[in-house]
């Protein structure tokens, strides 16, 4: 296997979709503040089970079950630091299995603190107003080692919502020297410039990551598709390639606790067209969405 900065150098590489969102569809339940993290631990199998059904669809990426797995958030729920880390490297694993007959890597999961949060900040970042950068780095120097010493090929630093918490990472990842990508929520307003949650302008964002050797990739991710070509185009400001997997086009709401919205994964060949390079979905793509985009890059 080539590494993937070279496969991304050669063309698109497919992402998978929304672990959390197939596990719930074969009937688990990833309500807790751990999400798909518990089934690390209650049920690997179940695990391994939907990582497979995306590498058969055509993902060449598989992203580990570890986004809301962290050492406070593990703690919150009674699992020592010990096994904390034991559950962070089963989870790459597990992604690895779930690889199997597939050519392809193995992303580690790196979710935003809003993320050990468990109440949506991620889609704020409110938090940056009372944690500093070094606080953040704080946050996320231990699991960013683990997920690395278990083998991870990748680490996906994804789903953040502000400069200061990409800037805590970039800092890691430079000291760490391992692989990554870093995935922003975003949003592209009336003028068509796509901003962080925080309203920071996308571009000066993702062009922090410039000149940091570990990043290989830099875009977005759980954002409506329509942003999406305004939003690689913003990473185009890093000269880095461009990531994209927004979720379904869907929107949650809170108040009936459902869905609604028309589903699907949208312009794929639009995404490719404006740059992007590391392609696949986040919440409610599922399988046959991921096959769709597979065949859309081939």
């Amino acid at each position: 296997m080539t590494t993937l900065a070279a496969a991304l150098a050669a063309g698109p590489v497919v992402l998978d979709g929304g672990l959390s969102t197939e596990l719930e569809s074969r009937g688990h339940d990833v309500t807790s503040a751990l999400w798909s993290a518990r089934l690390l631990r209650d049920d690997p199998a179940a695990v391994v089970a939907a990582h497979t059904a995306f590498a058969a669809a055509g993902a060449q990426v598989l992203t580990t079950a570890s986004y809301q797995a962290t050492f406070p958030g593990f703690a919150a729920a009674g699992i020592d630091a010990a096994e904390a880390r034991s559950l962070m490297a089963r989870s790459v694993r597990l992604a690895r299995e779930g690889l199997a007959g597939h050519d392809g890597w193995v992303a580690g999961s790196v979710g935003p603190y809003g993320a050990f949060l468990a109440d949506g900040s991620e889609y704020t970042g409110d938090y940056v107003e009372s944690m500093s950068v070094d606080e953040l780095r704080a946050f996320h120097r231990s699991r960013l080692a683990v997920l690395a010493e278990a083998g991870a090929d990748v680490l996906a630093c994804e789903t953040l919502p502000a400069a200061a918490e990409v800037e805590a990472l970039l800092t890691e990842l430079d000291d760490l020297g391992v692989p990554a990508w870093l995935s922003l929520t975003a949003v592209t307003g009336a003028d068509g410039v796509a901003r962080t949650r925080r309203g920071e302008r996308l571009d000066d964002v993702c062009a922090m990551a410039r000149d940091v050797d570990a990043v290989l990739a830099v875009g977005v991710n759980c954002t409506d598709p329509a942003g999406v070509p305004a939003a690689v185009t913003a990473a185009a400001a890093s000269q880095l390639p461009a990531v994209a997997y927004p979720n379904s086009g869907e929107v949650w709401d809170a108040a009936t606790r459902s869905w609604t919205g028309r589903p699907g994964v949208g312009d794929v060949g639009g995404w490719l067209a404006a740059g992007a390079r590391l392609v696949g979905g986040c919440c409610r793509v599922r399988p046959a969405d991921v096959a769709a985009i597979a065949s859309a890059v081939r």
